[in-house]
């Protein structure tokens, strides 16, 4: 830990107060709530747990959606106003530098090593090492995608799915608006309305098509098909293209999510006695057809949350695609990475060698720097921004959710919010502690050519554990 760890101890007057004042910069503006996330907590029972790839956790995958939720976080104690805050803060540069500059060493992190740690409060760097040089981030990349969907369509911005009917009622068609938390008892409810809305006016036979083209450019993502990280990233799927139960980690996944997609959902108009023709067979919605049933996803805060609590790969990209939705861009990989930048630039970030080649952080391509991260989550943390708070209150917690539900490094559990990071060879961890004196810290460590993800992660662990009081 950093320092002696007595020194680190709060009392009951001043060092109490500078957690209030750190808590308040933070919390100000939510979506905190007593330590719980709103987002999450009202979405929790709609959404279920899916996740993305190369963070599988044992014991989770495949059933988890019939498992009980994960714990939620500790909640921070009750916290008393006092008459001062401390004036000397109990983090300081040399501290750090003297504790994290060994672990920074640990073989387990190859020979390619970044950090930066910054006081949130005031944007300062207490520690950096190569905290400006662009290096391929994994998943923390994903950090990078929040804030930019966040940015770019404001938080009650939902996806649609939709039904868009012919003037004369005998054709329909499924539009995707690119929402990969479709599920099957939302496309029933989308069916139900359906087939009343056609049963209302007489109809019992229709043509089924389906629209994907509001997505540009490849589905299938520069790692190749066939990958178990990620399905087609197209604009209509249910279950993000998942063949078997699984809610999260890796899994089969269909060659044609759209096309599966269409296909139940005429099972479904079947059941509710609606008789398609030959089909379904893609197609694009009549321009000014009336629209005969709509689904809504979650709020993108909510979205954000979950994408980054479970690594989800298939919402990320659907993420980094809203935002080139909402800037007049392409919906394609080109378009999302040029919308993505551009909203980190209208955020004054530091964006030098930063390259954003996907949402993901699946391509190696993607590169940014351990101070383009910790000034994120700065960004995120910023009581003029509250806009960017799911960034922050999505992080997984360690020993509690998401990819960090089973890393617990020297007594983090509860304490430490990080987004992970892992391809192989590449192993990262970026996110937030609190100081003894109440000081949000954000961090961000990078590893390159790591001989493997065992040894690296409870480096990175013990790298962030090394913040806590």
């Amino acid at each position: 830990m950093v320092a002696d760890r007595g020194t680190w101890q709060l009392t009951a007057g001043a060092a109490v107060v500078g957690l209030a004042l750190a808590a308040a910069a933070v919390t100000a503006a939510g979506p905190w709530d007593n330590g719980q996330r709103k987002a999450e907590r009202e979405h929790a029972a709609a959404l279920g747990r899916t996740g993305g790839a190369d963070h599988q956790v044992a014991g989770r995958g495949s059933g988890a959606a019939d498992a009980p939720g994960p714990a939620p976080a500790a909640s921070a104690p009750g916290v008393l106003a006092a008459a001062s805050a401390p004036k000397t803060p109990s983090v300081t540069p040399a501290d750090l530098a003297k504790v994290l500059g060994p672990l920074l060493d640990d073989p387990g992190l190859g020979p390619l090593r970044t950090a930066s740690v910054v006081d949130a409060a005031t944007g300062r760097q207490l520690y950096g090492r190569g905290a400006g040089t662009a290096m391929t981030p994994a998943s923390t990349v994903k950090i990078a995608t929040a804030v930019a969907v966040l940015s770019a369509t404001g938080p009650a911005h939902r996806i649609p799915t939709k039904v868009v009917a012919a003037p004369d009622f005998r054709a329909i068609t499924l539009v995707g608006g690119g929402d990969p938390t479709l599920d099957m008892p939302r496309l029933r409810a989308l069916a139900d309305r359906t087939a009343k809305g056609l049963r209302d006016r007489g109809v019992t036979t229709v043509r089924l098509s389906y629209d994907t083209s509001l997505y540009k450019g490849p589905e299938i993502h520069p790692i190749g098909a066939g990958n178990d990280n990620i399905a087609p990233v197209t604009a209509l799927m249910i279950n993000e293209g998942r063949l078997d139960d699984s809610t999260e980690g890796g899994a089969p996944r269909s060659p044609d999510p759209a096309g599966d997609a269409a296909r139940a959902f005429v099972g479904l108009l079947s059941e509710r006695g609606v008789n398609t023709e030959a089909g379904p067979t893609r197609g694009k919605a009549p321009a000014r057809g009336p629209a005969l049933a709509t689904t809504h996803s979650a709020p993108v805060p909510a979205l954000v949350e979950r994408m980054l609590t479970n690594s989800d790969n298939d919402i990320a990209e659907a993420l980094a695609r809203q935002t080139a939705l909402a800037t007049g861009r392409p919906a394609s990989f080109a378009g999302a990475e040029a919308a993505v930048t551009d909203r980190l630039k209208r955020l004054k970030l530091p964006l030098a060698g930063a390259r954003f080649a996907d949402g993901s952080g699946l391509n190696r391509a993607d590169k940014v720097s351990a101070a383009l991260l910790t000034t994120l989550l700065v960004r995120a943390a910023d009581p003029a921004h509250p806009e960017l708070r799911p960034a922050l209150t999505g992080l997984p917690v360690a020993g509690f959710t998401g990819t960090l539900s089973g890393r617990t490094a020297a007594g983090s559990g509860g304490l430490v919010r990080a987004k992970t990071g892992t391809l192989r060879g590449v192993d990262t961890l970026a996110g937030t502690v609190l100081s003894a004196d109440g000081r949000l810290l954000a961090f961000a460590f990078l590893a390159g050519d790591t001989p493997s993800a065992a040894v690296a992660r409870p480096a990175l662990d013990r790298l962030a554990a090394a913040l806590l009081p």
